[in-house]
């Protein structure tokens, strides 16, 4: 049993790991879209993926926190509600940037 929860948990980071790199991916395609045609829609769809990429950073961090922390859940709500704070601008801007 306890393998099987290792291999999960290895899993579960490689996962992680793919999304981090799939959000630092979008995010540098938009810079070099907002590079070559320098428009607002651009800049702030940007700026939308930059801030994703970052919540899902910030949410891989305090996942890793929260594990170690134990039965102390008060920090741990207060670490998860500042981390959807990333998620929310991103996809504000994201939303921004298709409404215009």
């Amino acid at each position: 049993m306890v393998e099987v929860v290792a291999i999960a948990r290895g899993v579960l980071i490689l996962m992680r790991l793919v999304t981090f790199g799939l959000t630092l991916g979008l995010t540098l395609i938009s810079f070099q879209a907002y590079r070559k045609k320098r428009s607002d829609k651009l800049q702030t769809a940007f700026i939308g993926f930059a801030f994703i990429s970052m919540g899902v950073a910030v949410t891989n961090v305090i996942t890793q926190l929260g594990a170690e922390a134990g039965g102390n859940e008060l920090p741990l709500v207060f670490l998860q509600m500042t981390e959807t704070i990333p998620f929310i601008v991103g996809f504000t801007m994201l939303y921004l940037s298709l409404y215009r």
